[in-house]
């Protein structure tokens, strides 16, 4: 069974950092991304990382204060931000596919789902 798992969410102040886990199993993917769901808003992108690690792609709301990395030995990827934002109150949700996905940025490129860590930043 693959299986994708997030974890570090929680309720947090606006102006800290935070960082997400995501753990695989079952089988590596060559494309990992985040993405977030806030409350009567449709999911979106947030960020993306191949192969080894040296191609990424962040959404506007988030470069230049987030980070995507990925440990291959462990088959997990991690998602830090920066300076949080009440706007970044979402739902995270990691996602994973493999060599055939072109756009990183759409969500139904994907193949695998974990199942959401709660990220809250309080005012």
């Amino acid at each position: 069974q693959v299986q994708l798992v997030e974890s570090g969410g929680g309720l947090v102040q606006a102006g800290v950092s935070l960082r997400l886990s995501c753990a695989a199993s079952g089988r590596a993917f060559s494309t990992l991304g985040w993405f977030r769901q806030a409350p009567g808003k449709e999911r979106e992108f947030v960020a993306a990382i191949r192969g080894s690690g040296r191609i990424t792609r962040y959404a506007d709301s988030v470069e230049g204060r987030s980070t995507i990395s990925r440990d291959n030995t462990k088959n997990t990827v991690y998602l830090q931000i920066n300076r949080l934002k009440p706007e970044d109150t979402a739902v995270y949700y990691c996602a994973g596919g493999g060599d055939s996905i072109i756009t990183t940025r759409d969500e139904n490129a994907y193949d695998y789902w974990g199942q959401g860590t709660q990220v809250t930043v309080s005012s």
